[in-house]
């Protein structure tokens, strides 16, 4: 299982960061949509749609929305907003599972819930790119990301006793939990001394609130890795999706990164 994630994630992200860098940004936004469309698929059925007509109709509708979002640029900062609101949400239910579990159920919840948080996390990477050196801070973040979650892995394999929450994800404990954090930590903040803008080696202040920033999205990307669990605990799945070996599918990859970029992106706003 290891060595197959290990080979996916070498393959894939690659990948992913010649097309931030490279792509047109219209292809970017395409290509990227197309990652979150196969996102959209498996949503769909961790949301209790179980025939093939019902999830063409879930992808459907984000196409709609994202389309909609493409040419009216100006609903972006409500959308991220949104986000903002949604995630907040979904920590809510991720504390009170698995008491929330009920209204998880509810097809329609599940399916708004659905829309609205792959359309923001698609426009985050659109307002993202769109930045003053936007491809970098968009690796930041990934990488970021990335790094929690790797530290976390290893961290909790070697050292985790104390369970992070087990009625959503016994596999999960707070030893890996701040591993994580001090993986995101070390990558993150390295990263922004390495390129050597007075990000970190300014003002104490700044740096402290670069400090709380990384800690705040490694926070988050926890959040959104637990919210997953509880919609696939919740249908009484394991994956969402076989299409990425060792991964499982396309939700179990960038769980974290969903919760992340609408953050990060209102961030970048005011930093």
């Amino acid at each position: 299982m290891l060595i197959q994630r290990v080979i996916t994630a070498l393959i894939l992200a690659p990948l992913v960061i010649a097309g931030i860098y490279l792509l047109p940004f219209p292809i970017y936004a395409l290509v990227f949509w197309m990652l979150a469309a196969l996102g959209a698929w498996e949503w769909a059925r961790l949301s209790g749609l179980t025939t093939t007509l019902a999830q063409s109709a879930f992808v459907a509708g984000f196409a709609l929305t994202a389309a909609f979002s493409w040419w009216f640029p100006a609903s972006f900062t409500v959308l991220l907003w949104m986000g903002a609101g949604v995630w907040a949400l979904a920590t809510i239910l991720v504390a009170t599972y698995p008491e929330s579990a009920v209204l998880i159920e509810r097809g329609w919840f599940s399916v708004i819930l659905g829309q609205m948080t792959l359309l923001v996390a698609w426009v985050a990477l659109l307002v993202v790119r769109s930045e003053p050196d936007g491809a970098s801070w968009l690796l930041w973040a990934l990488l970021l990301v990335w790094s929690a979650d790797i530290g976390a892995y290893f961290t909790g394999r070697r050292f985790g006793h104390h369970k992070l929450a087990p009625a959503v994800s016994p596999g999960k404990t707070w030893e890996g939990f701040w591993g994580g954090m001090a993986a995101s930590l070390m990558i993150g903040g390295g990263l922004l001394v390495i390129v050597g803008d007075d990000v970190l080696t300014g003002e104490i202040a700044q740096a402290l609130l670069w400090v709380a920033i990384i800690v705040g999205l490694g926070v988050i990307s926890v959040i959104g890795d637990l919210f997953e669990s509880v919609l696939k605990r919740t249908r009484g799945v394991k994956d969402s999706g076989n299409l990425l070996p060792g991964h499982g599918g396309v939700l179990d990859r960038i769980d974290s990164i969903l919760a992340v970029l609408p953050l990060f992106a209102l961030i970048l706003g005011f930093v």
